[in-house]
């Protein structure tokens, strides 16, 4: 069953959550306040459907089905900032310029093939 209301935010929340094990220092390193996490992290486990963190009066210990989510999370929050860079690669090689020239009238019936190929690639 897809999880849709689950965001790339919500993994971040949950990974910082996760590292400072607390909703305080989670927080802070978000520069968001702790009520509004705190609710995102309670809507994060309701999608999921288990409780990620055990909590205590001070820390929030995650639970095995939130050691593995954090392992995921981390992957998929690696995955699409990989997905960025090369996005971000290939427009720049987009905007570059190429110059073509050719020297005999017989180079001018293999540019459109050539030309072809090189767009393929690229």
């Amino acid at each position: 069953m897809p999880v849709s209301n689950i965001e790339l935010r919500h993994l971040r929340y949950f990974v910082a959550v996760a590292e400072h094990e607390t909703m305080s220092g989670a927080a802070k390193r978000l520069h968001i306040s702790q009520p509004p996490l705190s609710r995102q992290i309670r809507d994060l486990e309701f999608e999921v459907g288990v409780a990620l963190f055990e909590r205590d009066s001070r820390r929030l210990k995650l639970t095995s089905s939130g050691e593995l989510f954090l392992k995921e999370a981390r992957a998929i929050l690696q995955q699409f900032d990989n997905a960025v860079v090369l996005a971000r690669e290939m427009a720049n090689r987009n905007h570059g310029k190429i110059r073509v020239g050719h020297s005999s009238v017989s180079s001018i019936e293999a540019l459109p093939r050539i030309l072809r190929f090189f767009q393929d690639l690229f």
